[in-house]
């Protein structure tokens, strides 16, 4: 069982920055891949970002430019920099990882708002 646990959202202006943390319960580096979603209210859940353990980076067309994804293998956390935000970037983002059991684990999610 494998525990990710996300912090780091809340509440932005238009143009700010957040940075959420994906906290794992066991070693990343033997991750296949780690990503961020997203669901906003109504919407299906959305890819964002992912890295593979070789640290190949994917973005969604929505968000390149403006997010970068990292993590820290030695503090087991994955990092989601969220700049130049958006009220569309508005929704829950949970941390995703897949281990070798080819199983899917899922944090509980964070809210991140973005509103004037």
């Amino acid at each position: 069982q494998v525990l990710l646990v996300e912090s780091g959202g809340g509440k932005v202006q238009p143009g700010g920055s957040l940075r959420l943390s994906c906290a794992a319960s066991t070693s990343i580096f033997s991750a296949n891949v780690m990503g961020w979603y997203r669901q906003a209210p109504g919407k299906e859940r959305d890819l964002v970002a992912s890295i593979t353990a070789a640290a190949n980076t994917n973005y969604a067309d929505s968000v390149k430019g403006r997010f970068t994804i990292s993590r820290d293998i030695a503090k087991n956390t994955m990092y989601l920099q969220m700049n130049s935000l958006k009220p569309e970037d508005t929704a829950v983002y949970y941390c995703q990882g897949r281990w070798a059991s080819g199983l899917d684990y899922w944090g509980r999610g964070t809210q991140v708002t973005v509103s004037s």
